[in-house]
């Protein structure tokens, strides 16, 4: 029996059911494999059948019987049965790759998560930088236009980060006004020019919010993936470099080397740079 299950095992996979013509396919395998089966047990019952006296057809004719009640009754019922089950297995497989990708994406922005950036941010290989943006003055805006109108920037924002970053791998609102973007492929000058084209077309195009116009600009912070250097050092280094762009007064890039400096030693270290000097930003802004 153990021999009979794994043979009409289908090793049903949700990925498989992506089309009607897959489910098809599944029910026809499962008809087929319920016919031969059918007519295995309906051939072997005979001699049963001929010992007790119960069948008087001949030979021939029972064969031929219980070969047609086989593709009848054990085709057809399992064909049908095998259609619906299928059904139901791409209704859930549609339904959970929905899923997936909903708690992957915020719903504000349509942009990828914290989730998903997060993800992202521990298998990143090879040459990329990581950017950490942050509108300019975002508190102003819902204090003079509502909040409404600061849904309105973040996703006009948002919409012109996917038009820069559309190539890149992953593209992600981290939180309030704060995005995240990984930029893999080129060099670092062509990284950071992208970064740097965000800014211009966000300072650039108005966003309308309820009959006005408003003007934003954000600010980025921008550092390398290194071997050997944790993504958690490298989002850390962003972020820094994003806190000196709004010390220094907003609507600008800054790369973490902007932060290196050579002691007398000629030893290159970053620069300490405490959060307390940006008074004037303490919530980013």
């Amino acid at each position: 029996m153990n021999f009979i299950g794994k043979w009409l095992s289908l090793q049903v996979d949700l990925g498989s059911f992506d089309s009607r013509a897959a489910i098809w396919s599944f029910a026809a395998k499962m008809s087929f494999r319920a016919v031969i089966l059918a007519c295995i047990f309906s051939l072997a019952g005979l001699p049963v059948l001929y010992a007790f006296g119960i069948l008087t057809l001949s030979v021939a004719e029972a064969v031929k019987l219980a070969v047609t009640f086989s593709w009848l009754f054990g085709g057809a019922v399992s064909g049908a049965l095998a259609l619906v089950t299928g059904g139901v297995i791409r209704d859930l497989a549609v339904s959970r790759a929905e899923f997936e990708r909903l708690s992957q994406t915020d719903a504000l922005s349509g942009l990828a998560n914290r989730r998903a950036f997060n993800d992202a941010l521990d298998t990143v290989e090879g040459e990329a930088s990581l950017a950490i943006i942050d509108i300019d003055r975002f508190k102003a805006i819902n204090d003079r236009f509502g909040h409404h109108a600061g849904d309105m920037v973040i996703r006009g924002v948002s919409d012109i980060l996917s038009e820069v970053f559309h190539d890149c791998r992953v593209v992600a609102r981290l939180g309030g006004e704060e995005f995240g973007v990984i930029i893999c492929g080129g060099g670092i000058a062509q990284r950071l020019a992208l970064v740097e084209r965000a800014r211009m077309l966000v300072g650039s195009r108005g966003i309308e919010c309820a009959g006005h116009v408003v003007n934003v600009t954000i600010s980025a912070g921008v550092a390398e993936f290194v071997a050997d250097l944790r993504s958690e050092c490298v989002y850390a280094r962003a972020d820094n470099a994003l806190y000196l762009a709004k010390g220094e007064g907003r609507d600008r890039v800054l790369h973490e080397q902007s932060m290196m400096v050579e002691n007398p030693d000629g030893i290159v270290a970053e620069k300490d740079y405490p959060r307390a000097v940006f008074g004037a930003v303490p919530m980013r802004g």
